[in-house]
């Protein structure tokens, strides 16, 4: 349509003289051209939709078109490949993971509970669909039993097809087993069954959608109910810079619940304003777990293959700018 309007331009000014439709057409010919040059030259990028944090959306440059743009029967699901910041995984429209900096959000909320227990042996994985928290969970030898509940299986099955050399290369580890269930209801049904677990990490998306129930407080009184005595939990815990009335009203409920509580963040560049938390919490005392620091060290090995995680990071990730204190720190319950 672009490359046809010189001669829809030429047959219109046919009663024009010779010369002037003749400087006309060339005219429109040359600016159609580079019309068209420019318009598939064009920088393809994808941004964010404001969802939690109106007012700002991140964008990252695409290296090429959508690999994957999909419904699964919950969420609207895309992958592309970006230019700089390697394969991307997008759920309704927010960034889940990009294959340079996801590393930093899997290793926290994974390996901030599992160190702060002196001998898990049992985890329940909530969510996670991407398999990046099975992929830390896995590199703790002494764990038996990895139960993994995720209600989008979409998720799973374009993570292996798309991830399989990043987040999800531990699908096949013989201590997982899945489950395509919701988890708000799963955990309530082994809670009440008296099936418990050392560590429970919620990797869920943000409150919206089919992640909203997990953030009520009957899920964590299930969570509570679903751990043996010292075992902790992990969820993924918002924005301090867009989140903190979030943040405090969970936290003021865990507080009731469990005899530690505590926050963290790390540092991920593709997540909303750079940053992202972790709401951690324990039952009993005198059971060798402490949330604030590493209580087990990780042998080289383990370390060798850690790219954020470490136990002086573990410790540091507990220290909050002074404004998100003020609304964090009374709802801290710490045991040393």
């Amino acid at each position: 349509e672009i490359l046809s309007a010189p001669s829809r331009m030429a047959r219109l000014g046919g009663s024009w003289p010779a010369p002037i439709r003749w400087a006309t057409a060339c005219a429109v010919t040359v600016a159609t051209v580079y019309a068209a040059v420019t318009y598939f030259r064009k920088e393809r990028w994808f941004f964010e939709k404001e969802i939690l944090w109106p007012g700002q959306k991140f964008g990252i440059k695409m290296a090429g078109p959508m690999l994957v743009d999909t419904k699964t029967k919950y969420q609207h699901l895309q992958v592309f490949d970006s230019e700089t910041y390697g394969r991307v995984l997008v759920l309704d429209g927010a960034i889940q993971i990009t294959e340079r900096d996801e590393f930093a959000y899997q290793e926290m909320i994974t390996h901030l509970p599992m160190f702060s227990h002196p001998n898990p042996v049992s985890v329940l994985i909530v969510g996670g669909g991407d398999g990046g928290v099975l992929r830390e969970v896995v590199k703790h030898p002494k764990v038996k039993r990895i139960v993994w509940c995720e209600i989008d299986e979409g998720v799973v099955e374009y993570s292996k097809k798309y991830f399989a050399h990043s987040t999800a290369t531990a699908n096949n580890d013989p201590r997982m087993e899945l489950h395509i269930v919701d988890a708000a209801k799963f955990v309530k049904d082994e809670a009440a069954a008296g099936r418990k677990f050392d560590v429970i990490i919620v990797d869920s998306s943000d409150p919206v959608g089919p992640a909203e129930t997990l953030y009520t407080a009957d899920f964590y009184r299930d969570m509570q109910r679903g751990l043996n005595p010292g075992g902790v939990i992990s969820t993924q815990g918002e924005c301090i810079w867009l989140h903190l009335n979030i943040i405090g009203r969970v936290l003021s409920e865990c507080s009731k619940l469990f005899t530690q509580v505590n926050y963290a963040y790390t540092t991920i560049p593709t997540y909303p304003s750079g940053q992202i938390g972790f709401i951690l919490a324990s039952n009993g005392t005198n059971t060798g777990t402490v949330l604030g620091k590493a209580v087990r060290e990780p042998s080289d090995d383990v370390q060798a293959q850690m790219r954020y995680y470490s136990p002086a990071i573990h410790e540091a990730a507990f220290v909050l700018p002074q404004f998100a204190e003020a609304v964090i720190g009374p709802h801290r319950k710490i045991v040393n």
